[in-house]
């Protein structure tokens, strides 16, 4: 026979286990020094544990603090509220100098993904050197996707969630507009002033794409 008393225990017994699988993910994610994913904070929790529906509660505990827990892509990691973000400035590490040349071809590529080399030419209409798109990659903003099924098979390339972190997106669907990337200085008069912003596809490989081959990383594209 179940009793009232019963009902109360389990309850209590269910509000343990929350609290404590919510205090080991604030724990990782504190500890750790990149966004994580819910599969691996999964493997820490109690068994039948929901990892994203707990990320996603203890998100909302921290809205509204100085520190917030945010979405980067798939990945979840605490970061400094935005309004709250000047004052750390004097505490920030080395900031990436990028050139312009780099700039725009970041940009193209967050835009324009998944794009081959030949394609970020066209658009800028100038010539991008391999050590731009070496530079994009050894800050961990750019991957090397697949290879497009066209003559040559060349390599396609996308952003990575490092990339959101970096700008503080939470997805490609919050990248700004035409208008404010030339504001910023993200894009030149170079560019055509036809230049439209498609819909960005960060997704698995497309119908066009196939899988990298062996070997890839490092490979001299011609």
């Amino acid at each position: 026979m179940t009793t009232e008393w019963d009902s109360e225990d389990e309850a209590g017994d269910r509000h343990e286990v929350i609290e404590r699988n919510l205090r080991i993910i604030e724990a990782l994610l504190f500890a750790s020094s990149e966004p994580l994913a819910p599969s691996d904070i999964a493997i820490y929790l109690d068994e039948g544990a929901d990892a994203l529906e707990l990320i996603r509660t203890l998100a909302e505990r921290y809205a509204g603090r100085g520190v917030n827990l945010v979405q980067r892509g798939e990945r979840w990691a605490f970061r400094t509220a935005e309004d709250l973000g000047f004052l750390l400035r004097r505490e920030e590490v080395e900031n990436r100098q990028l050139s312009r040349a780099a700039l725009e071809t970041l940009s193209i590529i967050a835009y324009h993904q998944p794009t081959t080399r030949a394609e970020i030419e066209e658009v800028r209409g100038v010539a991008t050197g391999k050590g731009t798109l070496d530079l994009l990659m050894e800050a961990g903003w750019i991957r090397m996707r697949g290879r497009r099924r066209t003559p040559g098979r060349p390599v396609t390339y996308g952003t990575t969630d490092a990339f959101l972190d970096h700008f503080g997106l939470e997805a490609l669907s919050d990248l700004p507009g035409l208008e404010e990337l030339k504001g910023a200085g993200l894009l030149s008069g170079r560019l055509p002033p036809s230049m439209q912003i498609p819909l960005p596809f960060d997704g698995p490989l497309r119908e066009d794409e196939d899988p990298l081959d062996p070997g890839d990383m490092g490979v001299d594209e011609q």
